[in-house]
Formats: C-alpha cells, structure tokens, sequence
C-alpha cells in the first residue's frame, strides 16, 4: 500500500514554496563548496616563483636585485637555471619577492662542485640582508643558520658535491613573544625530511625583509640556482 505524500493536501502554493526552498539551499551549498575550494586554491599559489624556463640566457629576470655577482641565465640539456660563475671568490646574493617578517618559506634547488679540499657555499634567506640565512658549508661539514652574518645555530652535514641540494628556510611566530626558524636540506629526488635539520627560536620579533638566495664560490667552479619558491606557511 502506497504512503500517502506527506505534501498530501497541502496547497499547491506550499508546496512550490517548499520545494524551491530546497532548490536554493541545495544550490548555495554548491556555491559555498564551490567559493571554498577557490579560496584553498588561491590561498595555496606561491607568492613567488620561478624555474627560469621562461627567462632569457645570458640574463638575470627583471625583479632580481643583484647585490653583487654576475649571476646569469643558463641552459644544459633542455633546463634553464641561474648560474654564478668560480670566480672571483666572494660572497655573491640577489634579493627578490615580497618582504616579511614572518609566516613565509622560501626553498630552492642547488648544485656545486668541490675542487680537491675546496668546496662552494650556498643559501637561502628571509628577513632581508641581515635577517636568517640558512646555508650549506661542505668545507666545515656542517649546516648552518646565520643571524645577521653571525652562526646562531648548525648541525653536521657531509655532501661531496656533483649532486642538487634542496633548501628550505620558514620564519613563523609560534608564541606570544616567540619565533622559531628552522630549515631543511635534503638531496634532490629524495623526500623531504618530516622533521627541520636544523632550528632556533627567537624571543624578538624578526625585521621586514626580502626573501634572498647566496653563494660562495670558494671551490672557484660555478654555482647554480634552480626553481626558486617562496610561499606562505599554512596554518
């Protein structure tokens, strides 16, 4: 035996009603999920970005502030990357991106040669030229994360060179009066490591800055810079 409708003798102005009441929050949760996976969308785009296949060889892209270096675009077997040459032997950077305090990643690739004892240096940094600078020094094998040009923390690191290191560097507030930088560098093709190589905490609060990559070409054979990120960290 059929149930009767429980629409059943309703008038048919009810029920319309009724019915394209549902029609309209059926469709609102559509917009709603629909605005949200927009929002995630957009909230995950990088704030900077770049893997230099669009840049023109022999150049450095427009946005770079080279503070000292001749950095320059090159290309081997189909891939484009940023180059430092061996020599002179300094300390080379370029600044680029938003600035920040805290609440940014930056991450990049990295290649270098050593050359009998002598190896390159290499880094990434937030929080402009006298902020933190996460970097890799083979000579001393160690990981290490500078203040203002000053060793405030490192760990021990052996890398033989001829192979691409990632870097990753993140500032972010973790307390009322409490920052805490940590990096990360792993070889490439391999998984992040879920844990930072290295940390500090910091009890100030970080000055603006510019995001900035760097290098010391001690090993006097170039360096190169490929896909270059910064991003905001999700909460």
């Amino acid at each position: 035996m059929n149930r009767p409708s429980k629409h059943a003798g309703a008038p048919w102005s009810a029920v319309l009603r009724t019915a394209l009441g549902r029609t309209r929050k059926r469709q609102l949760r559509i917009l709603l999920a629909l605005g949200l996976a927009s929002f995630s969308t957009q909230a995950a785009d990088p704030l900077y970005q770049n893997n230099f296949e669009q840049s023109e060889t022999g150049n450095v892209p427009d946005e770079f502030l080279v503070l000292d270096g001749d950095f320059a675009v090159k290309a081997e077997s189909g891939n484009k990357y940023l180059e430092l040459p061996g020599a002179p032997l300094d300390a080379f950077g370029f600044m680029f991106g938003p600035s920040a305090r805290h609440g940014n990643e930056i991450s990049a690739r990295m290649f270098g040669t050593k050359k009998g004892r002598r190896f390159p240096v290499f880094g990434v940094a937030l929080n402009g030229v006298n902020g933190y600078r996460l970097q890799v020094t083979p000579a001393k094998r160690a990981i290490e994360l500078l203040k203002a040009g000053t060793v405030a923390a490192k760990v021990p690191f052996r890398w033989s060179g001829g192979e691409w290191l990632r870097l990753a560097l993140r500032v972010e507030q973790t307390g009322d009066a409490e920052w805490t930088i940590s990096g990360k560098v792993w070889a490439d093709g391999k998984k992040a490591p879920a844990k930072p190589t290295l940390t500090y905490k910091e009890t100030k609060e970080p000055r603006n800055g510019k995001p900035s990559i760097w290098g010391s070409p001690y090993s006097g054979t170039p360096i190169r810079y490929d896909d270059i990120v910064v991003k905001k960290i999700a909460k």
